[in-house]
């Protein structure tokens, strides 16, 4: 079993056999969504979250936020979905409460502005419902220890420090706190306190809805089967990598702001970032990710960015007789031609005061109605009521 889900981490067409009932999501078709209905009924719902730390990135944009737009205009079946603004999970880090307080809200912003319709889909603050951090604690009651040391955020973050071999050589060698153990844990609660039965994910995603399937299944096991396992929306497209070290994700923890295209970065600072990113020597523009990563990342921005089912081969064909420069001027025309609109609708919903705390406190409520039923049926089957 341990090799078998080792090799299912890496190996994407492994996914047919452990979530037979994936979706895989590539283009949307534009057919409004009904209502959202609060409603305990059996039905797909769709569950994803975002951290309110930092301005989201291109990456954001193009592998998580435009993918949660088109979901909500694809209407293949009836279907509750909420995008949660993860603001417990922002707190495994030292944060600013001003700062965090002001970036909640401007998240919110920037994924209405990036098409989400609170008419089609619930955007809600995860600590506005206190349901989550109570299951969450339910479910650190069983969840595997072990299975929490094996995943890799974690390990990414001892790697620095070879000599930690338990707990008590991480806190008094790292200094990293329980919750960047344990958030895992707290993911698995967001996703089951609404019964969530699908997930978009990255393949890169697939480790942490293994571990919430696996924790619901115990669950299942020990109590009483109320909570289906969660399977996931695959998301297709490139990954976008950091324009400065073109073999690892942007990220908007990255220390260099030039790694990256923020979502709010005007179109002069758009360019002068595509135009200072890392290259190659080579002359002309091909796309080999293994001899040219830094070149082939542009190359995958600038297809996922045109859209209208542009391919990598496409582009390529497009610049055939292009130098690097011309191709970053190009790039960053289309990457300007795609974020202007979304930048003059979030001055346009800045200036609309009260409305993003509206639906905040709208989604809220929406969302609480099943968490609240759901933990109540969480409380019978553990003994607590």
């Amino acid at each position: 079993m341990k090799a078998l889900r080792a090799f299912f981490a890496s190996e994407r067409f492994l996914l047919a056999k452990t979530f037979p009932d994936k979706l895989h999501y590539t283009t949307a078709i534009n057919t409004p969504n009904t209502s959202f209905d609060p409603k305990p009924v059996a039905q797909e719902l769709i569950f994803s979250g975002i951290q309110p730390t930092g301005i989201p990135h291109l990456g954001n944009y193009l592998g998580a936020i435009s993918n949660w737009v088109s979901l909500q205009n694809t209407d293949t079946r009836r279907k509750n979905i909420l995008y949660s603004i993860v603001d417990l999970h922002a707190l495994t880090l030292p944060q600013d409460p001003n700062i965090l307080r002001e970036s909640k809200k401007k998240m919110a912003t920037i994924l209405i502005a990036c098409g989400i319709d609170p008419r089609k889909s619930v955007i809600f603050e995860q600590s506005k419902i206190s349901e989550h951090a109570e299951l969450a604690w339910i479910l650190n009651c069983i969840a595997p220890f072990g299975e929490l040391g094996r995943m890799t955020h974690w390990k990414s973050k001892l790697h620095t420090d070879k000599n930690i071999k338990s707990p008590q050589d991480i806190e008094s060698t790292s200094g990293l706190c329980l919750g960047l153990f344990s958030y895992p844990v707290l993911q698995a609660a967001d996703i089951l306190l609404y019964k969530a039965t699908h997930v978009p994910v990255g393949d890169d995603q697939i480790q942490h809805l293994q571990l919430a399937r696996d924790i619901a299944e115990k669950f299942n096991k020990k109590f009483n089967p109320i909570f289906p396992l969660p399977n996931p929306i695959l998301v297709s497209g490139s990954r976008i990598m950091s324009l400065r070290q073109p073999t690892q994700k942007m990220s908007k923890s990255a220390t260099s702001d030039y790694s990256r295209i923020n979502l709010t970065d005007p179109p002069t600072t758009i360019a002068l970032k595509i135009k200072k990113c890392t290259t190659d020597s080579i002359k002309g523009v091909s796309y080999d990710p293994t001899e040219r990563p830094a070149i082939s990342n542009l190359v995958s921005m600038y297809a996922a960015v045109k859209g209208n089912s542009t391919t990598i081969e496409d582009v390529v064909a497009e610049h055939k007789d292009s130098n690097t420069l011309q191709f970053k001027e190009a790039l960053a025309d289309v990457i300007v031609a795609q974020l202007v609109p979304i930048q003059k609708e979030i001055e346009r919903l800045e200036s609309e005061v009260g409305y993003i705390e509206k639906v905040l406190d709208e989604g809220a409520e929406s969302a609480r109605i099943i968490a609240e039923q759901n933990l109540k049926e969480v409380h019978r089957v553990v003994g607590l009521r």
